[in-house]
């Protein structure tokens, strides 16, 4: 009798060992709990069927008893394994975003467990990743922001001191005084309007605009400086272009920041064309420079922020590289795209996308 017990105690708890590394294996926490809950129902009622026959045809209550109690065993030490194993890795969570929260961006959670332990961690560590990436955004605008407002700062202070010192007399430098007043001005327009579009709170108001009529109008903006640096500039725009939706205040913003861009990359006697033609349920607006092209590294780092990958991109010629980033901010703010590419002819193109009023 004693060895009928020995033996039925011993079965279950192979059979709770099999079972349990079963669950295990299950690729979500909800069947691992579905099959932890069957376990634990089925296991007992199996018992008690058992112990009824053995009770009915044998009459050994220790066996009876022994079945019952190494069931009951088993299902508890089963929900203990596996709840312990789940909570383990919720704990294992819990630290992580503890540690993240404390300031240590470099945090990440393991990607392991039931399925959707999985996708928390995965998603978490997505979550970190741009937090980070934002993180490091904010000190590298701010570095570089500070030294571009330096250097005007510098200036206007020299020339201040150099007044009040008696060396030299206001009018003499009331001209670049106010030529640096204008840079900072400028670069302070422009963090804010990146500050705008980095908060989501910049405001776009679509209508449905004639892309042409904003390409006339921007060209016929900037003789002046076309001329002064002895570039030609002229539009080609399609007769029967569709109209976009888009707002037309940004998108003149836009195309004034391309093409000021490309005046600066534009040689003297060189030509700057402004183009626009609809591509399927696009309109797209181009502006094509000669000279020698991008090279793999301007094509990719050219929209970022205070990037001065050509010789014209610099702070002495009054340009804080933060064109091209408002540009296609202000592109996609509207639902469309900026890109720049080498000509098949020679030169380069940056190229930005609208969609039509039909779309």
């Amino acid at each position: 009798m004693i060895a009928t017990a020995l033996i039925a105690v011993v079965a279950t708890l192979l059979v709770s060992t099999m079972f349990a590394g079963r669950f295990h294996r299950l690729p979500t926490v909800r069947l691992q709990l579905a099959g932890l809950a069957l376990f634990a129902f089925a296991v007992p009622l199996t018992a008690v069927t058992v112990g009824g026959l053995v009770m009915f045809h044998m009459h050994e209550d220790v066996t009876i008893l022994a079945v019952l109690v190494a069931s009951a065993a088993s299902a508890l030490a089963v929900a203990l394994w596996l709840g312990r194993t789940i909570a383990a890795r919720i704990s294992t969570l819990e630290r992580v975003a503890a540690q993240f929260a404390a300031g240590d961006l470099a945090a990440r959670a393991p990607v392991e467990g039931g399925r959707e332990l999985a996708a928390l961690g995965a998603s978490f560590n997505q979550m970190a990743e741009s937090i980070e990436q934002i993180f490091d955004a904010r000190r590298q605008l701010v570095a570089w922001a500070s030294h571009d407002l330096r250097t005007p700062l510098a200036a206007i202070q020299a020339m201040l001191e150099a007044i009040e010192d008696g060396l030299a007399a206001p009018e003499d430098y009331l001209p670049a005084l106010v030529e640096q007043a204008a840079a900072l001005s400028a670069l302070t327009d422009d963090l804010f309007e990146l500050a705008r579009i980095d908060a989501g709170t910049l405001t776009v108001e679509l209508r449905d605009t004639s892309l042409g009529r904003v390409v006339t109008s921007c060209v016929r903006a900037l003789p002046a400086e076309a001329t002064a640096r002895g570039v030609h500039i002229e539009a080609d725009v399609g007769d029967e272009l569709p109209p976009v939706q888009c707002a037309e205040d940004h998108v003149q913003r836009v195309l004034l920041n391309l093409l000021t861009n490309a005046l600066r990359h534009t040689p003297s006697d060189g030509s700057v064309v402004v183009l626009a033609h609809a591509v399927g349920p696009e309109v797209h607006g181009l502006v094509e420079e000669p000279g020698e092209g991008l090279s793999l590294e301007s094509s990719e780092r050219m929209f970022g922020r205070f990037w001065r990958g050509h010789p014209s991109r610099s702070r002495a010629s009054g340009n804080a590289g933060l064109g091209l980033a408002i540009a296609r901010g202000l592109v996609e703010a509207q639902g469309g795209r900026v890109w720049a590419e080498n000509r098949p002819e020679g030169g380069a193109r940056v190229a930005f996308s609208l969609l039509t009023a039909a779309t």
